[in-house]
C-alpha cells in the first residue's frame, strides 16, 4: 500500500486499506494487480484523471503535424513562374511542411522525359538551402515526382 504522498504504508488487507481511504476521503486505486501482493495507492482519482487529461492536451498542443503540399510544374514553364513557385516552396519548407514537386508530361512531352527530370532536379537544387530530398526524382507514368523534406533549424 502506498500513501497519498508516495510513502510506504506496508501490507494491509483490502478492508483496512478501504477504511484508510474512506477516513481520508480518498480513493483506493489498484496500481499493480499482478504483483505479489498487489500494489494499491491512496489518491483523489478525479484530480488524477483531470491532471492526465490536461497533460495530454498540452502534449498535443505542442505537436506539429507535418503536411505535404504539392507544387506542380510543366515542361514549358517560364523562368518567372519557376521563381514564383520556388518562393512559395521555400515558404512552405520554412513553415516545417514537406513539398511534393510534380511535373506532368502531356502528349509528345513524354518522349523527352529526361528533360522533365532535369527541370525537377534544377528546381530541387534551388531549394537545397531550405530542404533536402530522400531519393532522386522518379518517373511514374506521365509524371515526375519528388518529395522535399524541410531541413532542421539549429
Amino acid at each position: 500500500m502506498i500513501g497519498e504522498e508516495g510513502e510506504q504504508l506496508g501490507v494491509l488487507t483490502k478492508a483496512q486499506a478501504q477504511d484508510l481511504a474512506d477516513k481520508d476521503g480518498l480513493d483506493l486505486v489498484l496500481m499493480s494487480p499482478n504483483g505479489n501482493p498487489p500494489v494499491c495507492k491512496l489518491m483523489d482519482y478525479g484530480k488524477y484523471k483531470f491532471d492526465t487529461i490536461k497533460k495530454e492536451k498540452e502534449i498535443r498542443k505542442n505537436q506539429k503535424v507535418v503536411e505535404i503540399k504539392e507544387i506542380q510544374l510543366s515542361m514549358r514553364i517560364d523562368d518567372y513562374h519557376i521563381s514564383f513557385k520556388l518562393k512559395n516552396a521555400k515558404k512552405i519548407l520554412q513553415d516545417g511542411d514537406k513539398v511534393k514537386v510534380s511535373l506532368r508530361m502531356r502528349g509528345r512531352e513524354q518522349a523527352y522525359a529526361k528533360n522533365a527530370v532535369e527541370i525537377v532536379k534544377k528546381f530541387v537544387e534551388d531549394l537545397s538551402d531550405v530542404g533536402s530530398i530522400d531519393k532522386e526524382p522518379a518517373i511514374m507514368g506521365r509524371n515526375v515526382f519528388v518529395v522535399i523534406n524541410p531541413k532542421k533549424a539549429n
